[in-house]
């Protein structure tokens, strides 16, 4: 790739030069001169970093060609072959600074996951996925919370919204949006026969707050007593919340905390996301980028992956990866495709690298 060091030093100079003066500037150009300034000073230190190196792997290699001691020799011999993983590494890490970030890769997110075609089967293959998806989180590190959920009599999920706070939670779940399909033999099936059952699931960036801009004039709030698992469970009080944004006629409702306040807090975050979402897509559908890009946040027809149980596989269609081991994957160790789908995208966005 061809690169002017200067321009993007001139580049450099120029974002100080406005963010010193940025007495005038909004929220959101402020917010984005800041990333962009951080983004340039970061390729700028890295390409210093692989000049250093280059001299003084050309230095090294003088010196060794001058050494007359056959010990002082292969000290010099040495020293060039660490400067060299040195040079590679540092090569790689330029040139992956040069590829065009993702600007939620870091945001938390709402994982949204619905029973599809299968009835009651499907349902419980629902549930599979979020305890799938909760294991590989807690895995992660990150912190997982229930924003809604409804359930079946036979303890399947009809829907449920997780909210999966924690660094670079988007960059590692964007591609699980989508159709999965799992075919096996179901609990309440008597003839031994495999069905196929579908899951949907939906990964929403969490929006910050200079990104979307709601009226509260804008919202219907309604607040009803939350259902419960009985007993001591059951909410007494009316503390869930339900959320209607009139402009777009978007609901979202939460009820897993028991104080009102904390669900109205937690409902307006998954608004935002849900915003920020259609706002993608429609800036996206007026680029004419095609929606495989952003599997599932609209096209959640799109099959992403198959579970089959009864042959211990799983298949992830967007990298045509098959695995036989969908006993370990279904715990949560889904490392090995996740990390397939990441590459997949590092690749995408390096051939769109543009400085």
């Amino acid at each position: 790739m061809n690169i002017s060091w200067d321009t993007l030093k001139n580049r450099r100079a120029e974002l100080i030069e406005k963010l010193a003066n940025a007495g005038n500037l909004e929220t959101k150009e402020r917010v984005s001169l800041q990333k962009e300034l951080s983004r340039v000073s970061g390729i700028l230190e890295l390409h210093a970093k692989v000049e250093q190196l280059e001299k003084l792997k050309a230095s090294t290699e003088q010196d060794a060609a001058q050494a007359t001691d056959s010990e002082l020799a292969q000290l010099f011999k040495d020293e060039l072959l660490d400067l060299e993983k040195q040079l590679i590494a540092a090569h790689q890490a330029l040139e992956n600074s040069l590829v065009p970030p993702d600007e939620l890769g870091n945001r938390s997110v709402f994982l949204e996951i619905r029973a599809g075609t299968g009835g009651q089967e499907a349902a419980l293959f629902a549930a599979d996925l979020v305890k799938m998806y909760t294991n590989y989180a807690l895995g992660k590190g990150w912190r997982v919370s229930v924003v809604d959920q409804s359930f079946t009599d036979l303890g399947g999920i009809r829907e449920i919204t997780l909210y999966i706070q924690g660094n670079g939670v988007y960059e590692h779940l964007k591609y699980e949006a989508g159709v999965h399909r799992v075919q096996r033999i179901p609990k309440t099936e008597t003839g031994g026969r495999i069905h196929t059952s579908t899951a949907t699931v939906a990964v929403l960036p969490e929006a910050e707050e200079v990104e979307v801009n709601i009226n509260p004039s804008d919202l219907r709030i309604d607040v009803f007593r939350s259902s419960g698992a009985g007993g001591q469970h059951v909410n007494t009080t009316d503390s869930a919340v339900r959320i209607t944004h009139l402009p777009s006629n978007v609901v979202v409702t939460c009820q897993d905390e028991r104080s009102q306040h904390k669900n109205k807090a937690k409902a307006l975050k998954m608004l935002q996301a849900r915003l920020l979402a259609h706002e993608i897509e429609r800036h996206e559908t007026e680029q004419g980028q095609k929606r495989k890009e952003m599997v599932g946040r609209a096209m959640r027809a799109e099959k992403v992956r198959t579970y089959n149980f009864p042959q211990n596989r799983i298949t992830d269609h967007q990298v045509e990866l098959t695995l036989n081991k969908l006993d370990i994957i279904m715990t949560g160790e889904l490392d090995e495709i996740i990390e397939a789908l990441r590459e997949k995208d590092r690749q995408e966005r390096r051939a769109r690298a543009v400085v």
